[in-house]
């Protein structure tokens, strides 16, 4: 399988909808009315072909959350089946561990915008690289 970079791993649908300052805008937003949730995109692979489409893509999480909770909160929305595998890659870098909170995930690898970008897949995606 060829690396893959950044843009590829990123569903590009969220940021090509919303430009740079109303994303801006919306995490300040958010953050105001709701200081103890972490605004997260999480989008479809977008050559993932197994896995369905969620049904909204921007979620509140709070702080404390796992990895672990998380991923099983995305498994229920998206109704898999036990036998079904899933990744989560934290903004097109790589897997999180499943012990960390969401407010350490966060800290870690939010966007400049202040979104933190999760793309889901049913295959891990090894041999991708984040730019320099």
């Amino acid at each position: 399988m060829p690396p893959l970079d950044k843009v590829q791993l990123h569903s590009k649908a969220f940021k090509q909808r919303k430009s740079f300052a109303i994303r801006q805008q919306e995490v300040a937003g958010i953050r105001s009315k709701f200081p103890n949730k972490i605004p997260v995109i999480i989008e479809r692979y977008d050559r993932e072909k197994f896995l369905p489409p969620l049904d909204k893509t921007k979620f509140l999480v709070p702080h404390e959350l796992t990895m672990t909770q998380f991923v099983t909160i995305i498994r229920n929305r998206m109704s898999l089946l036990p036998t079904q595998a899933f990744y989560l890659l934290i903004d097109g870098s790589g897997l999180a561990s499943m012990s960390l909170t969401m407010a350490q995930v966060y800290r870690e690898h939010q966007d400049d915008d202040g979104f933190l970008y999760i793309t889901y897949a049913s295959q891990e995606m090894f041999g991708h690289s984040k730019p320099l």
